[in-house]
């Protein structure tokens, strides 16, 4: 099982580093609608909380199991938020 510390380590630097790269982009291109990266820096967020409620959920029959779910689910919306990163 992978620890608790390591999995909130990864999802802290993961998206963090989403969010640096629509604050870049927003810098770089300030011509450009900046209303997408928004969107991009708010669903993040949002998913990054969530997240967080599932890791610190106590109350599951099988915690490694619950949190290996957590790491897919994680994994699986850090693709989908940098495949819209690129598209900005």
């Amino acid at each position: 099982m992978a620890s608790v510390r390591n999995l909130k380590k990864d999802l802290n630097n993961t998206y963090g580093a989403i969010i640096d790269g629509a604050l870049i982009h927003q810098v770089s291109a300030p011509k450009e609608d900046q209303n997408k990266s928004e969107a991009l820096i708010e669903d993040v967020i949002t998913d990054f909380d969530q997240i967080i409620l599932e890791i610190n959920k106590k109350d599951v029959e099988n915690r490694s199991k619950h949190l290996r779910s957590v790491n897919h689910k994680m994994e699986e919306n850090a693709n989908q938020f940098i495949e819209r990163l690129n598209s900005l």
